[in-house]
Parts: structure tokens; sequence; C-alpha cells
């Protein structure tokens, strides 16, 4: 069975992703940002960060400032995709 990660280590590794995917450069041949290979893993690691949190409010227990992160990463993630892919 799968080993339960807490909501508050969700967090960090949804933000560890996050600036995995802003670390990530464009190539510098061919089409740059526009690169389906680049855009590919750049949306991927931020689907997967939104993935690792999106659970966390429907759970029993949870703070509302933990659901206030969940919203602040969701945040981060629109931000994060927009500054990197424009």
């Amino acid at each position: 069975m799968a080993k339960l990660i807490p909501a508050s280590e969700r967090l960090i590794r949804a933000r560890t992703l996050i600036q995995q995917a802003q670390a990530l450069t464009a190539p510098t041949e061919g089409l740059g940002k526009s690169d389906l290979s680049f855009v590919a893993n750049v949306r991927d690691l931020l689907r997967q960060a939104k993935d690792m949190v999106k659970f966390i409010p429907q759970t029993a227990g949870v703070s509302a400032e933990m659901k206030e992160e969940v919203k602040k990463i969701y945040a981060e993630v629109e931000q994060a995709e927009k500054e990197i892919l424009s």
C-alpha cells in the first residue's frame, strides 16, 4: 500500500515542482519557448504540483491556513505558467 504523505510535505513538494519548472531553460535552437518538448515538460511539472495538493481542502481536519496555502499554490502555478511560456 502507498505511504501517505502529510499535507505540509505535499505543499513543500508542490513548491519544489514549481521551482523545477521555472528552472527549465528554453531551447536556444529551433522554436525556443514554443518547442513542444519544452512546453510539455513545463506543463507536466506544473500539473504534478497541482495534483500534489488538489485533495488537501477536502481532507478532514485540515486547518484554514493549510487551505489558504493550497490556494496560493494554485496561484503560483498559474503565474509560473504565464511567466515561463509567455
